[in-house]
């Protein structure tokens, strides 16, 4: 099999090749100029992930909706069930930048921030 990526962990964005036969362990990457390309091609074609960032609802008569985002990449088969649970939520304030909402996120070791401080 064979699939080209771009890479995102810096700016140069480097052109991926990546090829492989059916088994990830014999995963071949080429097109990288440095070490960071070859473990972002492996990841993505192992184990994707991505930083989810939404809103949540809140009690404030300054605005309705609070950011918040997650500490660290989380598993894309999680981003559904983590985005249809904030969706759910209301939360009052006071709340502080960098409080946790969400601590570990079925158990993915990811916890779910607020991105600002609300205080009224």
């Amino acid at each position: 099999m064979k699939r080209e990526l771009i890479c995102i962990r810096c700016p140069l964005g480097c052109r991926l090749s990546a090829e492989w036969n059916g088994k990830f362990e014999n995963l071949t990457i080429a097109g990288n100029r440095c070490p960071r390309g070859a473990e972002y091609a492996k990841q993505e074609l192992c184990d994707p992930r991505r930083i989810v960032t939404a809103v949540v609802r809140c009690n404030s008569a300054v605005q309705s909706c609070i950011p918040v985002r997650t500490d660290r990449e989380l598993p894309k088969g999680l981003i559904d069930r983590l985005l249809n649970t904030l969706y759910q939520i209301r939360v009052e304030i006071p709340v502080r930048r960098g409080d946790i909402l969400i601590k570990n996120f079925e158990d993915s070791n990811v916890n779910v921030i607020f991105s600002s401080t609300i205080t009224r």
